[in-house]
């Protein structure tokens, strides 16, 4: 949290310049729905987003007043192999597990191109958080495996 918030310090005078010059200015930070959502097993997952969340919401707080942007997307289940391999030690049938069956789980440039079009969005428009997962997942721990159920 420290580096978040050391980085955040860094950049602010910039950031600031950058509002002046062109009007606006905006943070994106990428938390995760364990930042909002609880889990079994993810206790501290859920504790340093939480903190990520909580240190986001100071800033845009201490930043009102100022044509300065502060967008917290939070997606939930991101297809990547690096985050399972790293959350299960290297564990590669554990970290394919994770992603059996899961029909359209959301990938990088899905978590991409929802930040541009939060940046993209007219200068007093601010997308504040943004919570996003798959159509398969309804929380962090409730899970479709399978064919999505289609009612007529």
């Amino acid at each position: 949290m420290l580096g978040y918030q050391a980085v955040l310090a860094a950049l602010l005078p910039a950031l600031r310049q950058g509002a002046l010059e062109h009007g606006v200015a905006s943070i994106a930070v990428v938390t995760s729905t364990a930042a909002h959502m609880v889990g079994v097993g993810a206790a501290g997952y859920n504790a340093a987003k939480f903190a990520e969340r909580a240190v986001t919401e100071v800033l845009r707080l201490e930043l009102n007043g100022e044509p300065i942007r502060v967008i917290e997307v939070a997606p939930g289940m991101v297809h990547t192999e690096e985050f399972s391999m790293v959350r299960f030690g290297g564990d590669q049938a554990r970290a394919d597990s994770v992603y059996q069956n899961v029909v359209n789980p959301l990938t990088a440039e899905d978590v991409a191109g929802v930040i541009v079009n939060a940046l993209n969005q007219p200068a007093h428009v601010n997308l504040d958080r943004i919570i996003m997962m798959p159509v398969a997942q309804a929380a962090p721990h409730v899970l479709t495996r399978g064919a999505l159920k289609i009612r007529q």
